[in-house]
């Protein structure tokens, strides 16, 4: 009796552990639409462009703030309550920006989107290796993080299009309280996971009671840093070619429609990932990033060079519209940029050995890349929305640079062991 009533609590746990998954994706990606409401309440549309994507700033600064930090407590407190904290971060997040409603404070939601940030680096820290030991680490493990990996990518497609559809086809008048059913929404399935990981009993990982000397700094490696740099400027990619996309395609065929084409990105991600996972035994990660990375490139010149000059036909909520063919090449963006994270952080680890762990904590802080560099893109867009997407196209060919030169492990005479 005892071990049905364990087994179903553990499977009540999984189903918890792929809700917050899915929270990950929908937090995140929520910084980028609310923020673009706030920013339309300033005149000036250069100042609304960059205003517009401080709450996506503030959401990822708070990984070069808590990376590390969110590593260290993992050690010290375990899965389960670093799991705790982050549900209960997440919750406070979500209401404070719910409050900023009520307050007409920007600054309050700036607040919220930052504790919001801190909750997701969290849930990132413990989220894998939680489903892992469910699963009984393995081939199960990894099939639970697998399923959890689609349930992120398929939350991600759905929250600009939620935003949109809640907003209608113009930003102006718009406030943050048209989309407080996505706030309740978020507040609920933050309190429900909270409630049913305090109720499961969760296994800890033993400790050897071993304790690991490291000679010299993860630092000390060059394929770590070159690779450092590149996921900073991957992540502000991924980020900034959907929520650019938004502010491009709005003045042409409104807000709930750009949100919806943008949201096909993330569904480009998600099939990316497919693809990725039946190839990636066979394709080493080197070779995915110089191909994914020379593609992307290529689409974002292309559309940069096409302009709005070629108009293509799609569907948005059952009726044909005309859209430009620049905004179909950026969305096929996601099919590339969907196995770069995993990629480089495999050629960026290898051979690290002991410094492996030290180098996850330094990856996530370089997750800021996703709140900087689409800032630094929105100044441009504030003039020219295409000719921003030269930010993320000079941070692709980082990355491809670092798959042809900067991936070599020189340091192969480091003490590892």
């Amino acid at each position: 009796m005892k071990d049905k009533q364990s087994n179903s609590l553990q499977i009540i746990t999984i189903v918890a552990m792929m809700f917050l998954y899915a929270m990950i994706a929908f937090v995140t990606n929520l910084a980028a639409p609310v923020g673009k409401i706030w920013g339309a309440s300033f005149d000036d549309p250069a100042q609304a462009e960059r205003m517009g994507m401080l709450g996506n700033l503030f959401n990822f600064l708070a990984y070069l703030i808590m990376g590390i930090p969110a590593g260290n407590f993992l050690s010290k407190y375990g899965y389960k309550r670093t799991a705790l904290t982050a549900i209960f971060l997440g919750f406070i997040g979500i209401a404070i920006q719910w409050t900023s409603g009520m307050f007409d404070s920007f600054a309050v939601y700036l607040a919220g989107a930052l504790i919001c940030g801190f909750c997701v680096c969290m849930l990132n820290t413990v989220v894998n290796p939680m489903l892992n030991l469910l699963g009984g680490g393995g081939n199960r493990g990894n099939q639970l993080n697998m399923i959890g990996g689609t349930l992120n990518s398929l939350s991600g497609a759905l929250t600009p299009m939620l935003v949109g559809a809640l907003i209608g086809e113009s930003l102006a008048g718009k406030e943050i309280d048209d989309v407080n059913i996505v706030l309740y929404i978020a507040m609920a399935v933050f309190a429900f996971v909270y409630l049913v990981i305090r109720l499961t009993p969760i296994a800890e990982p033993t400790e050897t009671g071993e304790k690991v000397v490291y000679e010299h700094s993860p630092w000390s490696f060059r394929h770590l840093t070159l690779g450092v740099i590149a996921i900073f400027f991957y992540v502000g990619v991924e980020v900034g070619i959907p929520a650019t996309l938004i502010s491009y395609l709005t003045p042409k065929v409104g807000f709930a429609a750009a949100g919806l084409i943008a949201g096909r990105y993330w569904i480009m991600m998600l099939i990316g990932r497919f693809v990725g996972s039946a190839i990636g035994g066979k394709v080493s990660s080197r070779t995915m990033v110089l191909c994914v990375a020379s593609v992307a490139i290529a689409l974002m010149v292309a559309a940069i060079c096409i302009g709005d000059s070629i108009m293509a036909k799609t569907l948005i909520k059952g009726e044909v519209i005309a859209v430009p063919l620049a905004s179909t090449l950026l969305v096929l963006c996601g099919l590339c940029t969907s196995v770069m994270w995993t990629s480089i952080f495999n050629m960026a680890t290898e051979g690290l050995g002991k410094y492996t762990a030290k180098a996850s904590g330094i990856f996530m802080m370089m997750v800021v890349g996703g709140g900087v560099v689409p800032y630094i893109q929105s100044m441009v867009a504030a003039h020219n929305c295409l000719v921003s997407y030269i930010v993320p196209i000079i941070g692709v060919a980082y990355i491809l640079a670092y798959a042809l030169w900067g991936s070599k492990n020189v340091n192969k005479d480091i003490k590892i062991d």
